[in-house]
């Protein structure tokens, strides 16, 4: 694959001829397609919640139980694989890792009981795992030096995959049932393509891509500071990714029963807080690389939290107004995260995004499990009340240190 921008990703892949060590456009297109055919998988799973919990008379309890297995599988693989193939580069194993998810799906489709889904949630979960470390790091490789354009690229990609996920399963999952959750194996066979041709580029012209990427790098954070940079940037994960696990994965059952709305219509307002997602992760990287990660962390968590504690009080109209705001503003925090990360550990691209990644999905897992339990106890309105309070937590960005040489 070579990198002129001009060209589509699936051409670019066939070129034999050297890289330039510019921003390599068709090489980060390629690798954020890849997310969005990824995420579009990953995002019908809670889209389909409704359907499975009337399908298999599952409560709150258990629907949080397949989200937290889905999202602890993934979480719990994806820093062993970064930090394995930082040491031991295995570029082939993104094609196989969407292969892997190929067989989640047929295993979804054909779920007849609670723990099929259980298994087809962790199948789906290992390939995601497996996915995100190496497509980051293809995607770092592609950056000549835009590290936060780079990652919010590749990041977009994923959102906007997450975003038409849920569009998708109300046009052919629920009016279909069950069983057609299987077209999405045409998905992932497109995305082991896209992904065997950009492993190839990967294979060609990823070393000396790195090689010449690592004289940008600072020096890193000494050990104590690594500490600190670590507890804080886990607090704002924790405040970020559990307060969008109650969208993602409740915002549907919380506008069916405050406003009575059916499936569809909720699924198309998901849609809207999705879309608003990948939009705001967009921008955040090259704003990132421009007036620093710290600014658009501040910005991303104490700018939502005036909207966030309005939603619950608002009618229809304006929650879902709100929603698409805090999507907006709360997600452009993501791509400065992961490269203040990167930044603060240089050297270990594949274990820092599979740690950021990992977090993504464990604390999401986890946080969609302890909502769904208190949905069950306290009812699905009460949980957007107490979740409100959460992006405060962004005031923790106060102590985040400065790395070297980085961008905050």
């Amino acid at each position: 694959m070579s990198e002129p921008s001009s060209q589509p990703p699936a051409a670019v892949a066939s070129d034999p001829t050297p890289p330039a060590q510019g921003f390599a456009l068709g090489v980060v297109g390629a690798a954020a397609f890849a997310h969005l055919l990824n995420d579009l998988i990953q995002a019908t799973l809670p889209a389909i919640f409704p359907m499975l919990k009337s399908n298999f008379d599952l409560s709150f309890g258990q629907i949080g139980g397949i989200a937290l297995v889905y999202q602890i599988t993934a979480s719990l693989l994806q820093p062993w694989i970064g930090l394995y193939t930082d040491r031991h580069p295995m570029p082939y194993l993104l094609p196989a890792g969407m292969a892997v998810t190929f067989v989640g799906i047929a295993t979804l489709a054909a779920a007849h009981s609670y723990p099929m889904l259980l298994l087809a949630a962790a199948i789906v979960g290992v390939g995601s795992a497996t996915f995100h470390p190496e497509a980051s790091r293809v995607a770092r490789m592609g950056s000549g030096g835009r590290f936060g354009t780079a990652q919010s690229t590749f990041q977009v990609g994923g959102n906007t995959g997450q975003a038409i996920g849920p569009l998708l399963a109300a046009a052919v999952v629920i009016p279909h049932g069950q069983s057609a959750v299987a077209w999405l194996m045409l998905v992932a066979g497109l995305a082991v393509f896209v992904l065997l041709r950009l492993t190839r580029w990967s294979v060609q012209h990823g070393q000396a891509r790195l090689a010449s990427l690592a004289g940008r790098r600072g020096s890193g954070l000494p050990r104590g500071k690594v500490v600190q940079a670590i507890v804080v940037v886990a607090v704002l994960m924790f405040a970020k990714f559990v307060y969008i696990a109650s969208f993602t994965n409740y915002f549907t059952f919380y506008l069916i029963e405050r406003f009575d709305l059916g499936v569809q219509q909720s699924q198309v307002c998901l849609f809207l807080f999705l879309g608003a997602i990948a939009l705001g992760t967009f921008a955040g990287g090259p704003v990132g690389d421009r007036i620093g990660r710290k600014a658009v962390i501040w910005i991303s968590f104490l700018g939502v939290a005036p909207f966030a504690l309005a939603l619950p009080y608002v009618g229809l109209m304006a929650t879902v107004v709100l929603a698409v705001v805090i999507g907006l503003v709360m997600s452009s925090a993501f791509a400065a995260l992961v490269v203040y990360a990167q930044e603060a550990v240089p050297g270990r691209v594949g274990m820092v995004s599979g740690v950021m990644f990992g977090l993504m999905f464990g604390i999401g897992g986890i946080g969609a499990a302890a909502l769904g339990q208190l949905a069950d106890a306290r009812g699905i309105v009460w949980v957007y009340h107490v979740t409100a309070y959460l992006p405060l937590l962004g005031l923790a960005t106060a102590l985040l240190p400065r790395t070297p040489g980085g961008r905050i």
